[in-house]
């Protein structure tokens, strides 16, 4: 539920990297909670709008997260790997991989 609160949505759109193969740049303010299964994640958003746009996971080190809302490049490649929690998956989303319908 926390992801859902975090991102305002019924899921949430992330690309991870190794930490080596990532260059932050600019301030970032931070915010530390307590994962349902007990792991601490750490929350870096942008100390001026409040945005989330990356954190770390401590049972996933040397890894970063970084919310793909976040890169401005409309070819952003699509995602090869979808993980979520059935568990806490609204009845009305459908995962699916077909492309959606465009409009517009």
């Amino acid at each position: 539920m926390a992801c859902k609160q975090r991102t305002g949505s019924a899921f949430g759109f992330n690309a991870w990297f190794r930490e080596q193969d990532v260059a932050i740049e600019g301030r970032a303010a931070e915010f530390v909670r307590v994962g349902d299964e007990g792991g601490h994640i750490t929350f870096r958003f942008c100390p001026n709008c409040g945005t989330t746009v990356y954190w770390n996971i401590d049972r996933i080190p040397g890894t970063i997260a970084v919310a793909a809302g976040s890169f401005a490049d409309l070819s952003f490649p699509p995602p090869t790997v979808s993980v979520y929690h059935e568990s806490r998956r609204y009845p009305w989303v459908e995962i699916r991989t077909d492309p959606l319908e465009k409009r517009g």
